[in-house]
Formats: C-alpha cells, sequence, structure tokens
C-alpha cells in the first residue's frame, strides 16, 4: 500500500459537529465516474481525506480538494489480506480521531463483494461516527452494459450473486452450494458470478456437475461501464474456452442463466459511435467537464487531463491604461473567451461602466468567443468565417483597419501575426493588453498519462490550442511518436505535427462542435477499415 500525503484544505462552512472526524464508506460505482451517486459527489468534494481502492476511476478523485490526502489502499487480484486490511481500518480511524473527514471511496458498492462490513465494524469498535453511502455495484451495472436483464418475465424470475474466488478448501466445506445453484438457474434464475477470473473453468464445471445444461447461455464481462470493455456471450459448456481466446481478463462478471442469451438483442453500450475509444482532454480545468461530458455521451472513456489553466498577469500596466481611455479606441478584438472574461473582470474591479466602450466596435475570434460577447448584451461587429486571428483582416475591412486604434485584450504570451498585420494594414496603434496569462497546471496527474501511453491505451488525445499541446510536452515528457491526435485548428494541428503528434482529426470549422463531429467520423471510418 502507497500513500501520497498532501496538505488538507479546511471547509470553514461546516458545522461543529463535523469537526469531530467521520467516515463516509462511499461505493464509486462500476468504473465510470459518472455512475457516483449525488451524495458520494457532494461527500468528496467536502473530504479531508480520500483512502481509494484500485478499481476506483482516477477521474472521481479530481472531485476532492486539491489540498486532500489522497491515500491508495488498493488491492487486484486478491492482493490484499488481513493484516493490509488491519493498516486500512488503522488508517481511518486515525483520521477521523484527528477530526477529520474521511471518504472511504470503494469500487461498486461498499457492503457488497468487499471489505466494508469489517471497516464499519472497526468504526463501530472505536467508536468512530460512520455513514454508508451506496454505490452502483458491478454485480448489476457489466450485465446492464452489455445489454443483459437479470430477470426478465419470460427467462428469469430470481437472481443470485455469488462470488467465485473461494479456493477449492472453502468450495469443498460446502461454502458455496453449487448444486442448489445449478437447480436454481434451471428453475428460470440468473447466476451474477464476481471475482471468477482466475477460477473460471473450475465454477462452471461445479455448475455443470450440479445438473446444469452445458448449453445454458452464459456471459463474461470484463471491466463493465468503461472504455476496456468486453463482452464474451457463449454458453456453460464454452464460455471459459471463449474467454481465453477473447484474452478476457479480471475484473470480470459472469452471468448464467437464460436472460444472458438477451445480449446480442439488447447491447447498447458496445453500439455507441465511441465505445471502447479514450481520448484524452487537455483543455483548461474549468472547460473540460461539458467536453467530457459529450464524450461520455457517445460511448467513449474521457480523461480529463488539464494541460492550461489561467491566472493574473504578470502587470495589469497596460490593460489598466487601456481601460482608462477606453473611449478612445476604435476597435476592441477579442481573440478566446479567456480574453472576454478577463476583461470584463478587470473592468468590474475598477468600478467601470461598459458604456465607457463609447464608438469602439467589437470584433471576435470564434463563435464561442461572440457568444461570450453577447452574454454582456454587446453586439459583436465583426467575425471572421474562419476561426483564426489571420482572418480578422478581412472581416474588419482593411478601410476600416487604416489610422484606427485599437485594443487587444489577450494572453500575456499570444502569437504576435494579428497585432504586426494590423500594424501592416494602416492601424495607427495597437494596444497588446495582457489580461491573463496561461501556466501549466500545478496538479495534474501526469504520472497517469505516461502509464497509459506505455501501454498504448490512449486512442487520441484532443487539443484546442497550440499552448495545450506544448504545455502537455512539458508535462509528460514523453514519446508520442504513436499518439493520434485531434487539433481544433490548422495552426494547434501544426504544432502537434512539429512535436510528432499523428495528427488524424483537423475539421474545417474550429469549434468544440465540429471537433467532437470529426472525431466521431474518424472512428467510424477506423471501424470499417
Amino acid at each position: 500500500m502507497s500513500a501520497r500525503p498532501v496538505k488538507r484544505q479546511r471547509n470553514s462552512s461546516r458545522s461543529s459537529d463535523d469537526a469531530r472526524g467521520r467516515v463516509f464508506l462511499v461505493g464509486a460505482g462500476p468504473g465510470a465516474p459518472d455512475l457516483i451517486t449525488l451524495r458520494g459527489a457532494a461527500l468528496m468534494n467536502t473530504a479531508d481525506v480520500i483512502v481509494y481502492d484500485a478499481l476506483v476511476s482516477p477521474e472521481l478523485l479530481r472531485l476532492a480538494p486539491a489540498k486532500a490526502e489522497r491515500i491508495f489502499a488498493g488491492k487486484k487480484g486478491g492482493e490484499l489480506r488481513s493484516a493490509a486490511q488491519s493498516e486500512i481500518n488503522r488508517i481511518l480511524i486515525e483520521h477521523a480521531r484527528a477530526g477529520r473527514r474521511v471518504v472511504r471511496l470503494k469500487g461498486g458498492d461498499p457492503f457488497i463483494f468487499g471489505r466494508g462490513g469489517e471497516e464499519a465494524e472497526a468504526l463501530a469498535a472505536a467508536g468512530i461516527a460512520f455513514e454508508v453511502v451506496p454505490g452502483v455495484t458491478s454485480a448489476i451495472a457489466a450485465p446492464a452494459f452489455a445489454g443483459i436483464p437479470l430477470t426478465h418475465r419470460d427467462r428469469g424470475s430470481f437472481v443470485a450473486f455469488i462470488t467465485g474466488h473461494q479456493d477449492s478448501a472453502k468450495d469443498a466445506d460446502g461454502s458455496i452450494p453449487w448444486d442448489a445453484l445449478a437447480h436454481a438457474a434451471q428453475a428460470r434464475g440468473t447466476l451474477v458470478i464476481l471475482m471468477a477470473t482466475a477460477r473460471m473453468r473450475s465454477t462452471l464445471a461445479r455448475l455443470a456437475a450440479g445438473g446444469l445444461p452445458p448449453a445454458t447461455p452464459a456471459a463474461a464481462i470484463q471491466a463493465g461501464s468503461t472504455a476496456a470493455q468486453k463482452t464474451v456471450l457463449a454458453t456453460l459448456a464454452t464460455l471459459a474456452d471463449e474467454t481465453a481466446r477473447a484474452g478476457l481478463k479480471a475484473p470480470a462478471v459472469l452471468v448464467v442463466g437464460e436472460c444472458a442469451a438477451l445480449g446480442p438483442q439488447l447491447k447498447w453500450f458496445e453500439a455507441m459511435p465511441l465505445f471502447g475509444r479514450r481520448i484524452v482532454i487537455t483543455r483548461a480545468a474549468a472547460d473540460t467537464h461539458e467536453f467530457a461530458a459529450r464524450i461520455r455521451a457517445l460511448g467513449g472513456e474521457a480523461i480529463e487531463f488539464p494541460t492550461i489553466e489561467t491566472a493574473p498577469p504578470s502587470s495589469y500596466e497596460i490593460l489598466d491604461r487601456a481601460i482608462a481611455e477606453l473611449g478612445s479606441f476604435d476597435w476592441l478584438i477579442f481573440t478566446s473567451v479567456n480574453g472576454v472574461e478577463c476583461f470584463i473582470d478587470r473592468m468590474r474591479t475598477r468600478a467601470c461602466d461598459l458604456r465607457e466602450l463609447g464608438r469602439a466596435a467589437i470584433a471576435a475570434i470564434g463563435p464561442a468567443t461572440a457568444d461570450c460577447v453577447r452574454r454582456y448584451a454587446l453586439t459583436v461587429a465583426a467575425m471572421p468565417s474562419e476561426y483564426r486571428a489571420e482572418a480578422v483582416i478581412g472581416a474588419i475591412g482593411a478601410d476600416r483597419i487604416a489610422s484606427a486604434r485599437i485594443l487587444i485584450p489577450r494572453a500575456e504570451v499570444a502569437r504576435e501575426v494579428l497585432p504586426a498585420m494590423l500594424r501592416q494594414h494602416g492601424a495607427r496603434e495597437v494596444v497588446v493588453a495582457p489580461a491573463y496569462r496561461t501556466m501549466i497546471p500545478p496538479s495534474a496527474d501526469a504520472d497517469g498519462i505516461r502509464a497509459l501511453i506505455a501501454t498504448n491505451a490512449i486512442d487520441l488525445v484532443s487539443f484546442t490550442s497550440s499552448s495545450t499541446v506544448t504545455n502537455f510536452i512539458a508535462m509528460v515528457g514523453a514519446p508520442v511518436a504513436a499518439l493520434k491526435a485531434a487539433a481544433i485548428g490548422p495552426i494547434t494541428a501544426d504544432t502537434a505535427r512539429a512535436h510528432g503528434f499523428d495528427v488524424v482529426v483537423a475539421p474545417t470549422n474550429y469549434t468544440v462542435d465540429a471537433l467532437i463531429a470529426a472525431i466521431v467520423e474518424y472512428f467510424a471510418g477506423v471501424a470499417q477499415a
């Protein structure tokens, strides 16, 4: 077990009761990060300490405050033994006694086929207050994501849940009534067997020995609800061989019974356009969630890896001077949503009135930037049809640039192409005013991305600016020649190619909508190839 301690952040809004310390046994769900309950997500937001398992999605850890302590207490393939469980119990008790809010984040549900019950017993014995937050167990979710209902009026009247990892000695003492389970499956029952990958062949053989017909439908679902989901549909007699042939690995759920035969007819997740695709999103943290939600809605696995965040510029001197004489400008050009928001925020800070814009007309590059301008009840006088700085000249018109005084609130470091072109077309003065600066986020999980790269587990990296590309390289520091990329525009695409990415998606419209549509189209072509 390893730990990565981080300084904790207290939430001043908590009640005095919370200060006594409490443990929350929270079910993280089956793997997809958006399957955690609302209660579980809310508790993550206020946690001082997160103690999490190996099967918990890394995306869920983003819900915790940045300064919350994160402690890995995972297990894979039955590695966890009683000594290690005792250590986990000690950690929970110790942090709670120190007055901390501890979220024990467990894969699936904390009380189903896990050691949540043992942890609750230890907390109760130690006099520690605790709460149990149920989660979506893989026993239900994996079959559902494979299109297999566990009960059905014509095929299955009841369901039994079993663990299949016991050793032969435990099986021999009758702890699992395999004969009775085989009889139940024959009587229109459905058997759901967890943790059975290593002993699948012997488990299925015991059901057959109990009298279950060899032709009984059976299925195995690997990593249900995630991009790694793989479903094998067969029979009791053939499932072990078919899963071995398919290379199916743990964690996996077995379903035995007539309901399993409905999988081919009812499968929905594996039919989605981005099913099985892991797509890395490199936008700023504030912008990744909507993008990620849309990828997930199409069946893909969105890995949020912000490579950029905004901060105040090194100095507001130029911007403040420009705001003070705002009415003297002929044009105000915004090149990004951040430029708009940071400009407006600075005007608020200085208690300025938007009416001070006076006669200045506004140009915006890209529909998102234009929409942001309009949200402040401002009119966009010019927007180039091609969403890049160089196209602004045509949108405004050379005659209106000549002798004009132009203000560009933008990032502290950016391409100088636009200011240079405006000056070349006779602008009287171009004031480039830093409204913000971009930087590399300090807490991104670069190690996780490196691990995915090393195992060829990334299908696509999406980039929405050249900065996201260069920062990705700076953060990950790994060879990327084998990585395929999606770039929102030609400049971003050129930057990605220059750093060794294989740019396979580059929409002609430089918007997020167009980027997502192009990603779907690309993978559709890959599937048909």
